[in-house]
């Protein structure tokens, strides 16, 4: 970093701290501060190791989407959102089995535990309930508060696992125009957002496999700040996507942030904990190629090699960006994996029955979301989206 930006930096992360420290104890003393909140993540682990994460905030109430909301209300809880009050130095309890891990809040709110219960979780089912019980704040609260923490552990049985893009491959974003993305995220809400056509049939084929349990595991690896989490949750569980650990990133203005915070870094060092994570399992990556997703995947073949099993990249109709998908496409023949560029979803489940990963018998019901997405078949309501 040069020595100007490193400076620029410096100072704006100074500023901010300080403004934050002289608003939060501002509050504090008027008690203006809202109720607290424990805002877990969808997390995952092994049976021997969880990793827990999440965040103690202010309660900004931010209310449920629903199709019927204005352009000003999603504004407004867009705008809740990233005006997040944190609660730093919150203690929390952690309670499994016949144990309990005490963790504390960042200066961000964030909290993180590594641990590895005494007792293995082995019980076949894919997602775990973590108790969390708050214990102390330096604000007031709700004695007892709690929530729980979900924690997904593939059981041995899972045949793969599967690692997803959000922006542009889920869901239309315009994610290489500024302009276009602010308006799709802003402007929009957990229920207006609609996926690309047929995902949500073809990602239920994905975790369903072959062996018909539906315990593949899906992985959300995105750019999007941790701010959006309540809205991209949301968002999953709404269309009827494969629940799965959504791992975003922290924006914000900080010195010491790792060199690897940026897009490409950060999802390089999230994909290459899942797959540490879980050695004896092989993975199939979706992405798109508006960015640099290509890029990303041709690396982590190259670290993991015989560890992917397909590669499909959603083409964003940008000539050049199709161009590279091409060129990186083509060099991981010697690896013997296949990245498939491909312009609709029904054409990467055909790739997909034709490498054994999914039933055949799936590429109907696919075709026919693919459709209903579109509006060409009755069946799902079409609400008022923003369009570029």
């Amino acid at each position: 970093m040069s020595n100007w930006k490193e400076v620029f930096i410096k100072s704006a992360s100074a500023l901010e701290d300080k403004w934050d420290a002289l608003r939060y104890s501002f509050k504090t003393k008027l008690g203006l501060n809202d109720p607290v909140q424990i805002v877990p993540y969808r997390s995952y682990g092994t049976a021997g190791n969880l990793y827990i994460k999440g965040r103690v905030l202010e309660d900004k109430q931010i209310q449920a989407a629903t199709d019927k909301d204005t352009v000003l209300n999603n504004l407004l809880n867009m705008y809740k959102r990233f005006e997040s009050d944190e609660v730093p130095g919150a203690r929390l309890n952690v309670l499994l089995a016949n144990e309990t891990h005490e963790i504390v809040t960042d200066k961000e709110g964030y909290f993180v535990l590594n641990v590895q219960p005494l007792t293995p979780i082995i019980n076949g089912v894919l997602w775990h309930p973590i108790p969390l019980e708050l214990v102390s704040a330096p604000i007031p609260f709700i004695k007892g508060l709690k929530a729980s923490a979900e924690v997904m552990i593939p059981p041995p049985d899972a045949e793969y696992g599967i690692i997803s893009d959000i922006d542009d491959t889920i869901v239309e974003t315009g994610a290489t125009s500024l302009l276009a993305m602010s308006r799709a995220t802003f402007l929009n809400n957990a229920r207006t957002r609609l996926p690309f056509a047929g995902v949500a049939e073809f990602y239920n084929a994905l975790q369903l496999g072959r062996n018909g349990k539906r315990n593949n595991p899906f992985f959300y690896v995105s750019s999007s700040p941790w701010n959006l989490y309540d809205l991209l949750k949301d968002f999953l569980d709404l269309n009827n996507i494969p629940a799965g650990p959504l791992l975003l990133r922290d924006f914000g203005l900080d010195v010491k942030a790792p060199a690897d915070n940026g897009h490409m870094g950060h999802k390089l060092k999230e994909i290459r904990q899942i797959l540490k994570a879980y050695p004896h399992l092989p993975f199939v990556l979706i992405g798109d190629s508006g960015q640099e997703d290509p890029v990303i995947y041709q690396e982590v073949v190259k670290e993991f090699p015989g560890r992917m099993l397909a590669i499909y990249i959603r083409d964003v109709q940008l000539p050049e960006r199709k161009k590279l998908a091409i060129a990186v496409s083509e060099s991981l023949r010697s690896s013997k994996v296949d990245m498939v560029i491909v312009e609709n979803t029904v054409e990467a489940a055909k790739h997909a029955t034709q490498n054994g990963l999914i039933f055949s018998d799936a590429i109907p019901a696919i075709e026919q979301d693919e459709q209903e997405d579109k509006g060409q078949l009755p069946g799902k309501e079409d609400p008022a989206v923003f369009h570029d």
